[in-house]
């Protein structure tokens, strides 16, 4: 019996998503490190943390947890001690993908509805300590990770891979930190993102209607800078945070129903809808670490141009190594 569809196509999406992410992810770090974006240095911060995040899912993710664990399953990776910390740092990476981008999100929110506190929040040295904080907090919450995986089997006193411990997972403890894993890193954000993203663009909304009404009808065919400024950061948020809610909505109603209907996700029918759902969500959900470098190239125009440059200055490398090796 052949493998199910589901399993061929992670065959496939995984090591096109692994290459694309990466490069992605590094080509985005290179160009907003440089400063040269027009943006500011506490966007600019947020943006390389969300980017390094990302690069770190699919580094860590996928490639040593979805393919090369998958696919080399008597390798040092397979390890139980190795696995349990590598299952470990697959939670903390998607925690801090998940919680820059709503810090980024709530950046943006009190640059725009509390201009007086802006001068003191919206700042590089903030945008770093918040950062610092995601991290700190992130190791902490998801350390009893470390202890909620089994090995799989033991061979030679030598114990090999990582199943979930059905003891620790049916205890109290365990029910609660799933609930409380699933919360923490979908519904909370879910909530804070379309709150934040509400008021902001309900602010911006009476600010522009006020700013018409101040510049007056002579005006009104005149380019207004501020405004413009304004729909561009507006643009760049919502794509940020409306792709990065669609894309995590899948894998997040499906855990939930999978739960409620007591469906045994974990006990093997790779055929199951529920499990088919999980696991569509889940490819959509590593979808979603590629998206911000592909949005920051459509939106924004001072990204593209850094983009051209930095592959200008590849090729021009690569020519010369050419030359020189010639």
């Amino acid at each position: 019996m052949g493998k199910p569809a589901i399993l061929l196509m992670k065959d496939i999406y995984y090591p096109i998503v692994a290459a694309l992410g990466v490069l992605v992810n590094l080509v985005a770090i290179v160009i907003l490190s440089r400063r040269n974006c027009g943006l500011s240095n506490c966007i600019s911060v947020y943006m390389v943390a969300m980017a390094t995040a990302d690069l770190l899912v699919m580094i860590i993710n996928v490639m040593v947890y979805r393919i090369f664990s998958y696919h080399f399953p008597f390798s040092f990776l397979s390890y139980t001690p190795v696995c349990r910390v590598i299952l470990y740092m697959t939670a903390i990476n998607f925690d801090l993908s998940v919680w820059f981008t709503v810090f980024f999100t709530f950046d943006r929110f009190v640059a725009v509805c509390f201009q007086k506190f802006k001068t003191r929040y919206c700042t590089a040295r903030t945008a770093g300590v918040v950062t610092a904080v995601i991290c700190c907090l992130s190791f902490l919450k998801n350390i009893l990770f470390l202890f909620a995986y089994e090995p799989e089997q033991i061979i030679n006193n030598v114990q090999w891979g990582c199943r979930a411990s059905v003891a620790f997972f049916s205890s109290p403890l365990g029910i609660a930190l799933v609930w409380f894993h699933s919360t923490w890193l979908v519904w909370l954000p879910f909530t804070l993102i379309v709150s934040f993203n509400c008021s902001t663009i309900g602010r911006i909304l009476v600010a522009n209607r006020i700013r018409r009404k101040l510049r007056g009808n002579k005006s009104e065919n005149l380019s207004d800078s501020e405004m413009e400024n304004r729909r561009k950061s507006i643009i760049l948020l919502f794509t940020v945070s409306g792709s990065f809610i669609l894309l995590w909505l899948t894998v997040a109603v499906s855990f939930v129903s999978t739960r409620l209907t007591d469906t045994n996700y974990y006990q093997g029918d790779r055929t199951a809808p529920g499990y088919i759902a999980y696991e569509t969500g889940t490819c959509l959900k590593f979808l979603s670490c590629i998206q911000n470098p592909c949005i920051y190239i459509a939106t924004q125009r001072k990204f593209r141009e850094e983009l051209k440059n930095v592959l200008k200055s590849l090729w021009a490398l690569i020519l010369r190594f050419v030359v020189k090796c010639g």
